[in-house]
């Protein structure tokens, strides 16, 4: 399958493109040399070969969920810039 100068054409209209002609021939090329590329990839012999969706064995890393002592109100609020009542106080963001 070969794209043509219609095909980018059409594309860039349904893309709201506007391309010049230069623009025009230049992906046309690109985007031949892109399927010939995929040709010359799908001649490469994959038998025996497991498909993976990663290159790489992924693994979950998180930890157990455990409950645990929190951080005491005076040392979480030790650092605040600003306090209020034993609560964080920050600049108001929304009206209402």
């Amino acid at each position: 399958m070969k794209i043509t100068r219609e095909d980018v054409e059409n594309v860039a209209l349904l893309s709201r493109l506007e391309l010049n002609e230069a623009d025009v021939a230049k992906f046309t090329g690109q985007l031949n040399a892109i399927l010939d590329y995929v040709d010359m990839l799908n001649m490469v012999d994959t038998s025996g070969v497991e498909p993976t969706a990663h290159v790489l064995p992924l693994k979950n890393v998180m930890r157990a969920d455990e409950a645990k002592t929190s951080l005491p109100r005076e040392l979480a609020l030790s650092n605040a810039p600003q306090q209020e009542d034993g609560y964080f106080k920050v600049p108001k963001i929304m009206e209402g």
